[in-house]
């Protein structure tokens, strides 16, 4: 058996993503002989040893990342700095500290004034997830075949750049090195912004007169119902995506508000041409992400 990536893993937040790990984990030891996991919540950390999906389960973040090899914070984007304080006094000399935050330049200014010499941080998003949350969500397939982006600061070796991108690789992923700027600028547009879109539509169907909105739940289309789909996922990861990916989410939903305008006007015009075209775009985008796998 060939040596594993590392000796001791440990996962703070063992929700979708986190326990996605734990899981990919125990049905390939290559990536690591030992998994940890934590959560500030002890009524989770109970749950995830009844689901005995991780080797052992602490109950303070201390004694959750004093061994480990490789931390992983799997935790909503606005609370990366208070937990960061909490665990690098306690991390081994060595070790790596990585994440699953979908917005990258404010988690680096969140966790980098707090890192020590002898810690390496390898900033990642693996792009992949469902509407659900909690660490029952979690499934060791998570990551087949979706992008993991890697955004390495100044200070990321290349030892440990490498070491996480074969972490990556052995979950299933596909992986790229991506600057930070374009990082959350690509994800506004493929992420974030579709499930602000999602969750405002929804908003305006529940502000409808009573009798329209009855109407709406009674009746929804398959549109309506992938909007829903969406608009189903955790609140709080997704309050604080906004917050902290705010200028690239404020660009990207300038430029739909524009787009959607010109929609808006060819409808009113009956332009035809440009209504098609626009309907043909968006068939193609999704023959695209079909033929790359993206589509499940």
């Amino acid at each position: 058996m060939n040596t594993p990536l590392f000796h001791r893993v440990t996962v703070i937040g063992p929700g979708l993503i986190g326990s996605s790990i734990l899981r990919r984990i125990q049905k390939d030891r290559s990536i690591a002989t030992h998994t940890v996991a934590y959560d500030n919540n002890p009524d989770v950390c109970k749950h995830v040893q009844a689901l005995q999906i991780a080797d052992e389960v602490c109950f303070d973040p201390k004694t959750a990342v004093e061994n480990a090899d490789c931390v992983i914070l799997s935790i909503p984007v606005g609370a990366m700095e208070e937990v960061t304080k909490q665990i690098v006094p306690y991390m081994k000399k060595g070790a790596i500290l990585t994440d699953t935050g979908s917005t990258k330049a404010s988690v680096i200014a969140a966790i980098e004034p707090h890192l020590t010499p002898d810690i390496v941080f390898v900033p990642a998003h693996p792009m992949a997830g469902t509407e659900f949350s909690g660490p029952d969500a979690g499934f060791d397939t998570l990551f087949e075949n979706r992008w993991c982006l890697i955004t390495p600061i100044p200070s990321t070796t290349q030892e440990a750049t490498d070491k996480i991108i074969a972490f990556w690789k052995a979950m299933g992923s596909n992986t790229r090195i991506l600057s930070i700027q374009h990082h959350d600028k690509v994800c506004a547009i493929v992420s974030h912004l579709p499930h602000l879109i999602a969750f405002t539509i929804c908003n305006t169907a529940d502000s409808l007169e009573e009798e329209t909105r009855s109407e709406v739940l009674d009746y929804a289309a398959s549109g309506f119902r992938d909007f829903t789909r969406v608009a189903s996922s955790d609140p709080t990861m997704w309050r604080d995506v906004f917050i902290n990916n705010r200028e690239a989410i404020l660009e990207m939903l300038a430029r739909f508000t524009e787009d959607a305008q010109a929609m808006a006007k060819a409808i009113r015009w009956k332009d035809e041409e440009y209504i098609t075209e626009t309907i043909q775009k968006g068939r193609r985008i999704r023959k695209s992400l079909i033929e790359n796998k993206q589509v499940q």
